[in-house]
């Protein structure tokens, strides 16, 4: 009897463009089938405005990506990012009574309590991180099961997201006749998928930079210290270009794709770009290095805020691992030279591996956290496998 193929499906419904990636589990390696991208509909500033037009977008990307691959599929882990995530360190602690053997229930007592936080009305917990188990007073151990103690503590960062914006997305999706596996922080999946583990240890940082929000995770050791959204995002460029040469939103964003670069030192002073211009006016012209400085000093603003956040954790000099752009943002030239000139440490793009048949043309950071996503949905896949396995042989024991 022939086995059913296991699919594996991640779904980046962003604000300007919906990407979807197909791959299928096979003896416990990942490998890639097929994928589309779609121009997004219904987002206005990184949030909802109309639920319907998400979920032909989702819907959209949904049949192009199974009529690449050949087959139907019905779930997806999904990517949830934009300015209402909110990233806050919380704690729980359980009194065991007396000296005694730390227990798995003693694990999940303590797990509950860190999650039973005072969230705002529209508030609820997207994901919570473990950083460190705090075993009679004495921090930093990862696994206190077996270990002796009389009272068990949990440090951990609790990732929030708005209710409603939340039930928005998901509900698009289930329109589009899909299934929510679970939904991840942007960035993290970005680092899922970019980022090797013992990267992370040496203290990393993924910039998710899209269209709409920009996204930061912070690794050091085997603990996320940070996951938070930054307010300067990939449509702040072009409305800075719109502005400054005069110009419309559409046109700004051509110019900054042609022309563009995050240092102004490396345009010529006599290049000079010619700006769209409507029928009937006059051309125009432009000095390239204006149009870079323009950039250049937006690309800044970025990092800086970047290196407040990292600051606030205390990771501004202590990510060894260095820092890795993802998102279609991360594309503008030289970017990667600011971001190492801000935060005085090694930069590069964040590029997805680990899945077998990874197209070349997809090396790309925009591709990142579609990936991480589908590698997060085959995690899932196999834990469940690994459950029903267990479960399967205790049955025939207890028999």
């Amino acid at each position: 009897m022939a086995v059913k193929p296991v699919y594996a499906v991640g779904l980046d419904a962003g604000s300007r463009k919906t990407r979807m990636v197909i791959c299928v589990l096979e003896d416990r390696r990942i490998r890639f089938l097929g994928c589309s991208t779609v121009e997004s509909q219904g987002w206005i500033k990184g949030r909802i405005a109309d639920q319907n037009a998400v979920a032909d977008s989702v819907l959209t990307a949904l049949r192009d990506a199974e009529a690449a691959v050949g087959v139907s599929v019905g779930s997806a882990v999904v990517g949830m990012g934009g300015p209402t995530l909110r990233g806050a360190n919380g704690r729980g602690v359980v009194e065991l009574g007396h000296v005694r053997e730390v227990e798995q229930r003693d694990v999940n007592r303590v797990v509950g309590f860190a999650s039973r936080v005072q969230l705002h009305e529209d508030r609820m917990i997207l994901q919570m991180f473990p950083q460190d188990f705090v075993v009679d007073d004495h921090p930093g151990h990862r696994d206190p099961r077996r270990m002796l103690a009389s009272r068990l503590e949990i440090n951990v960062h609790l990732m929030t997201a708005s209710i409603q914006e939340h039930n928005s997305l998901v509900g698009a999706i289930n329109q589009a006749h899909m299934v929510v596996e679970e939904t991840i922080f942007e960035a993290l999946a970005a680092c899922y998928a970019a980022v090797l583990p013992e990267e992370r240890r040496e203290g990393i940082a993924v910039v998710d930079i899209g269209a709409h929000s920009t996204e930061l995770v912070v690794y050091y050791g085997d603990a996320i210290h940070l996951a938070s959204t930054v307010r300067v995002c990939g449509d702040h460029f072009t409305r800075d270009l719109a502005q400054g040469l005069c110009l419309s939103f559409e046109d700004a964003e051509l110019v900054k794709l042609e022309y563009g670069s995050g240092l102004a030192e490396r345009s010529m002073e006599n290049a000079i770009v010619e700006l769209p211009t409507p029928e009937g006016r006059e051309p125009r012209q432009a000095q390239r290095r204006f149009v870079n400085q323009i950039l250049e000093a937006r690309s800044r603003e970025l990092f800086r805020h970047v290196r407040t956040e990292l600051a606030r954790v205390g990771m501004d000099r202590a990510l060894i691992g260095g820092v890795f752009l993802t998102g279609s943002g991360a594309r503008l030239p030289d970017l990667l030279d600011v971001a190492q000139q801000e935060l005085q440490c090694q930069t590069r793009f964040g590029l997805a591996f680990g899945i077998q048949d990874w197209p070349e043309g997809m090396n790309d950071p925009e591709w990142s956290t579609a990936a991480g996503l589908a590698m997060y949905s085959a995690k899932l896949k196999m834990q469940d496998e690994q459950q029903r396995e267990t479960a399967g042989w205790l049955g025939k024991i207890l028999k």
